[in-house]
């Protein structure tokens, strides 16, 4: 079976597609580069450089590649970015998915599974959330993601296109870029790495819902063949704020700095946690890995792969 994962050198992506390919898939990569980076590519898989508003060059690849289904993974995830320019957001989110589901009721895709994210939900508050709770996105980036849900559930009404949605919670582990402003967890480490003092945005209590990334990609591969046409929380349903983050993460070094605390960011919300059930029952899936098992792992990727 051959699989298309768009994004798929980037930080979820590239373990999505190491899963895939130790599975025995045909595993084709498309990705721009523009967050990922070519040395997370698996060496069995095949990578073809282009971005997802080259129409035209994503027809051509699916016409030659003829691939049994699609895990799109590719996306603008900054919220400070969506903000800034709501446009560009959207022109990745939105119309680049459009391009992926175009091309997957072309040429006969067996099944799509799309990433999206907590972030539809808005600001809950303090609870767990399922998939029936109503989407409130505080953000351009949230409602890019909820719009893409939107088209995805049509292009199966319409064109009977089967789907999988899953709505990642604060996913983190290796490959993760510190730049990125879900990706807290690897923020904190370079920080304490560099011995310089890890900033915290707001007053480090709001709460976060986070998966580690291994669990995130065997969700992927398991709704290749179950949950069609489902919505899927992946998460862990537990809260952990992100000042018991950063002493969690200071604890795998001998000389831990303290924090510093900046001003909340616009768009950031502040509660998340994700209630996964539903993924238990229909995708039989549910997190291998605690929150202090994850990051011994992730803290060990970047000490040994520093740069």
């Amino acid at each position: 079976m051959k699989v298309f994962v768009t994004g798929g050198c980037g930080f979820i992506g590239s373990h999505i597609v190491d899963l895939l390919a130790e599975s025995g898939y045909d595993v084709i990569v498309i990705d721009d580069l523009l967050t990922g980076s070519a040395s997370f590519l698996h060496p069995k898989a095949k990578w073809h450089r282009t971005d997802l508003l080259s129409s035209a060059e994503i027809d051509a690849l699916f016409a030659r590649e003829r691939p049994d289904y699609v895990i799109h993974q590719a996306a603008q995830t900054h919220v400070s970015a969506s903000i800034l320019d709501p446009a560009a957001d959207a022109r990745i989110n939105i119309l680049g998915t459009l391009t992926i589901l175009r091309c997957c009721v072309k040429h006969k895709v067996k099944k799509m599974i799309f990433a999206s994210s907590c972030a539809v939900y808005g600001d809950a508050g303090d609870i767990s959330i399922t998939e029936s709770f109503p989407t409130r996105p505080a953000s351009f980036y949230a409602a890019s993601k909820q719009t893409a849900e939107l088209y995805i559930r049509l292009f199966h009404r319409h064109y009977n296109l089967t789907y999988t949605i899953l709505r990642y919670a604060n996913v983190y582990g290796p490959r993760q870029s510190a730049k990125n402003e879900g990706g807290v967890v690897a923020a904190l480490i370079h920080k304490q790495l560099a011995k310089e003092a890890p900033i915290i945005f707001g007053d480090g209590n709001q709460t976060r819902d986070f998966v580690f990334v291994k669990d995130v990609a065997r969700a992927n591969c398991l709704a290749l063949t179950k949950g069609d046409n489902e919505t899927f929380n992946i998460g862990t349903n537990k809260k952990t704020t992100i000042n018991e983050l950063a002493a969690l993460i200071s604890s795998f070094f001998p000389s831990p700095i303290s924090c510093l605390y900046h001003p909340e960011r616009p768009g950031d919300i502040r509660h998340s946690r994700l209630n996964a059930d539903k993924a238990k029952l229909m995708l039989d899936w549910q997190p291998a890995y605690n929150l202090e098992t994850g990051l011994a792992e992730t803290v060990h990727f970047y000490k040994t792969n520093r740069r």
